[in-house]
């Protein structure tokens, strides 16, 4: 496990957030294919397919190769939707997340117990 600085995770956060926001968006794209994808497989057994297929596809491999970057930074995921992501780091002895949203601005300002979860965030 990467532990970070508050000062690494912060300066990875400009790297981090247009991977998130990149995530966020292709899930959207991906929702309006599940009718399609759904049926698709139901018909697997007769050959398959569905318009878009192809398109369908090729965002499932862009989320798995941006997760993917992400979590090789050491960052971690916690909801797409959100941007909701955790930074493992020392605090008082212990490992800790730096906690981080869209909307949250350009710095970490929170952080948590592993435990917690967002639920007991704390003002860094």
């Amino acid at each position: 496990m990467k532990v970070f600085t508050l000062d690494e995770a912060n300066g990875l956060l400009a790297v981090i957030e247009p991977k998130m926001m990149a995530i966020r968006d292709l899930y959207e794209r991906l929702d309006g294919y599940r009718p399609d994808a759904r049926a698709a497989a139901g018909a697997s057994d007769f050959g398959g397919g569905m318009e878009g297929g192809t398109d369908y596809v090729n965002t499932l491999y862009k989320i798995g190769k941006l997760t993917t970057e992400v979590h090789e930074a050491g960052v971690e995921i916690k909801d797409h939707t959100t941007g909701l992501i955790d930074f493992p780091s020392m605090r008082g002895g212990r490992v800790v997340y730096l906690c981080w949203k869209f909307g949250e601005g350009d710095e970490i300002a929170w952080w948590h117990e592993i435990d917690d979860g967002f639920a007991g965030r704390q003002p860094l």
